[in-house]
């Protein structure tokens, strides 16, 4: 085994076989953590920006927080309940893409899917940079390098994914059920102190905040309804990541689509008792919360402006820190477990961006190269683009979270919206076949579902369009634009080639003639086997071929040739100019030239070594030769490979590797890379 093989084995632990791909599915309680991490995530900014929103108005406008998570809560139940309608009837994986391509047509579907692709980079950029800055903020040392501190994480998450679903969500479930345990931990004894009546003020209750510019005065109904939709649109940012898991079906354990919809069903209740858990204790302390960007808006019961030094923590923070004020450990571990969580968040669309790019390769809207599983049975291309496109997106924005924020949401609700609307007409379209009366309730159930679903994420649509278009939202669109345009002309590539490979008659005709060349450098043993394997083709026609560069070289082989009596011509190609490559591929089209029908064929004498080094020294010609012919009509190039002795170490490593004892060849019946035989007396 090689230094390259070693690395990866260690990286990415053993090879599993085609048949293991069930001993990477999912049960529900590591389903979970793996698919629900990036919206269960949100919590840990949602409310943010919910007060940061809000703060434009000043304090008062508060007291719409909890009225607006509700809304946000309400909008996640219809999602929810939508989506387990979704992988009851696609359990397959393809989620919105399936149902929008199946339903309302190819445009719809590839729309979705540059939607979805999108909003897979963004949680990843948005997730890792988010988390890169809880640890700068933990960790002097990393204040100014967050962009470079966040390109690790990512390479560090799609290293963890490249060893298998299973494993990588394994690793990822402590810590998120580590979050959710701090999260309502933190909130259920703040909740009791309340009703006990000793609820701390946060660190920033004390404080004032001076209304934006442009909401000084009192607001009109028009204003105020358009700051309450900036708001609304800035939470819904909880709703991220629900699609994940109708992306993900295949992945769980049977029944798949029962424990999907089970796991969707947890999701939304957990998200949402979070969410309106924070909103409402953040209220009831006292936040005072505006954008990190804006700190000179908040100022001291007296008025008087804040240092310049002021450090604003985040609304969990703010509230872990007063609900365990007498007990420290509690606060560090509800940061802590926040900051961890955020990070795995982007395990999500790890999970989900390969699959989707899974199918599209499969509809020829990707390069097939997307649909195929690694070692682990992962997809590893899935997986290491999303990598690289997340890593340029962070680096791009510089690992900011308030920028890269705004290019979210519109993504994930286009999506939502066609994904409604295409469930809807796929009731529709079964409900006027199907004669079961128990069968046509349930679908007019799920229709009524999906139809709520469509109004509710369609007029989000329209608010976050609004909202937010001008802040960032336009490049997401135009991102979406990208890929769809992308898609669209990998899938026309393929076509096209599709019917420029279709057989027709004229490929079952015979060449009409067939002249073979074999390409000489000095005469020795690899041009003799050359020699040999042409004759035993039996061409029409057979020369070797000498290029000529120097009248002494050329002049040596002739007599060498002629003195052993080699019985195939000999014809030499003067090259004035000392070029190797052109005289031939020159002369082979002039062969073919003069006999349209017939074939060329070109064999060349190649070495085989056993050392990556030794490839440097040998064959560089040969395979500048081969990359020019192959762009040849009729003409067909054949390596001759003679293997030098030191080819040997290569076949040893690879006897070593195929008879090395592996964990688990007793378990499995084989020892050694081979199967033993039972009961046959061998």
């Amino acid at each position: 085994m090689g230094v390259g093989d070693v690395s990866k084995r260690i990286l990415l632990g053993r090879k599993l076989r085609s048949s293991q791909l069930g001993e990477t599915l999912l049960p529900k309680r590591v389903a979970l953590p793996v698919f629900a991490s990036d919206a269960l995530s949100s919590v840990a900014y949602a409310p943010d920006e919910v007060f940061i929103m809000l703060s434009l108005a000043g304090a008062s406008a508060y007291t719409w927080s909890w009225k607006i998570g509700i809304a946000v809560a309400l909008v996640m139940i219809a999602v929810v309940a939508s989506y387990r309608q979704t992988v009851h009837a696609y359990p397959s994986g393809g989620g919105d893409y399936e149902v929008a391509t199946e339903n309302l047509g190819r445009t719809a579907g590839v729309t979705v899917a540059a939607a979805l692709l999108v909003d897979y980079v963004l949680t990843v950029a948005v997730s890792i940079s988010s988390g890169a800055q809880y640890a700068a903020s933990a960790l002097p040392a990393l204040s100014g390098h967050e962009a470079s501190f966040a390109v690790a994480l990512v390479i560090l998450l799609a290293a963890l994914n490249l060893r298998g679903i299973r494993e990588s969500g394994t690793l990822f479930a402590v810590p998120t059920y580590a979050f959710m345990l701090a999260i309502i931990g933190m909130c259920g004894i703040g909740l009791a102190r309340f009703f006990a009546g000793d609820l701390p003020d946060v660190e920033s209750a004390d404080l004032q905040i001076t209304p934006a510019p442009g909401y000084e005065n009192t607001l009109t109904n028009v204003a105020l309804v358009f700051l309450l939709a900036r708001a609304f649109s800035s939470g819904c940012a909880a709703l991220t990541g629900v699609e994940a898991i109708s992306n993900g079906v295949p992945a769980f354990r049977r029944p798949k689509s029962q424990n999907a919809a089970t796991t969707l069903l947890m999701l939304g209740l957990i998200a949402i008792t979070m969410m309106l858990s924070v909103i409402m204790l953040a209220r009831e302390m006292g936040l005072k919360y505006v954008d990190p960007h804006h700190l000179e808006r908040l100022r001291t019961a007296d008025g008087k402006a804040l240092p310049g030094d002021y450090d604003q923590h985040t609304v969990i923070a703010q509230i872990a820190r007063a609900v365990f004020d007498n007990f420290s450990p509690g606060f560090y571990f509800v940061v802590t477990m926040t900051g961890i969580v955020l990070v795995l968040a982007a395990n999500t669309a790890f999970n989900g961006f390969p699959v989707l790019g899974s199918i599209l390769a499969r509809d020829g809207l990707a390069p097939r190269a997307l649909g195929s599983r690694g070692d682990r049975l992962a997809y590893s291309n899935g997986i290491l683009f999303l990598a690289a496109v997340a890593i340029v997106l962070i680096i791009a924005f510089d690992a900011e979270v308030t920028r890269l924020i705004q290019l979210y949401i519109v993504g994930v609700f286009v999506s939502f919206t066609l994904s409604q609307l295409g469930m809807i007409r796929h009731w529709t379209r079964n409900l006027a076949t199907e004669p079961d009366p128990s069968q046509r309730r349930k679908m007019q159930r799920s229709r009524v579902i999906n139809t709520i679903g469509l109004a509710m994420t369609g007029a989000v649509l329209v608010v976050v369009l609004v909202t937010k278009f001008l802040e960032g939202a336009w490049i997401t669109i135009l991102a979406m634009i990208v890929f769809f345009t992308l898609m669209k002309a990998i899938r026309k590539h393929y076509d096209l080639v599709e019917a420029e490979l279709a057989i027709d008659d004229q490929d079952k005709l015979l060449p009409t003639r067939v002249h073979a060349i074999v390409l000489v450098s000095k005469l020795h043993k690899p041009t003799l086997r050359a020699l040999a394997f042409a004759k035993a083709t039996r061409p029409n026609a057979l020369e070797a071929v000498y290029v000529g560069t120097d009248t002494r070289s050329t002049d040596k082989l002739l007599a060498e040739w002629d003195e052993r009596g080699i019985d195939v011509p000999l014809k030499v190609l003067y090259s004035p100019y000392r070029e190797l490559v052109k005289p031939i591929v020159d002369y082979a089209i002039e062969i073919r030239r003069a006999n349209p029908r017939g074939v060329v064929a070109v064999y060349i004498p190649e070495y085989v070594v056993g050392r990556w080094w030794e490839q440097v020294l040998h064959n560089q010609t040969a395979l500048r030769l081969k990359g020019r012919l192959l762009f040849t009509p009729g003409v067909m190039v054949t390596s001759v490979p003679y293997q030098l002795r030191s080819s040997a170490v290569a076949l040893e490593r690879e006897q070593r590797d195929l008879t090395r004892t592996r964990a688990g060849d007793v378990r499995r019946g084989t020892l050694g890379g081979q199967t033993r035989n039972r009961g046959r007396g061998k």
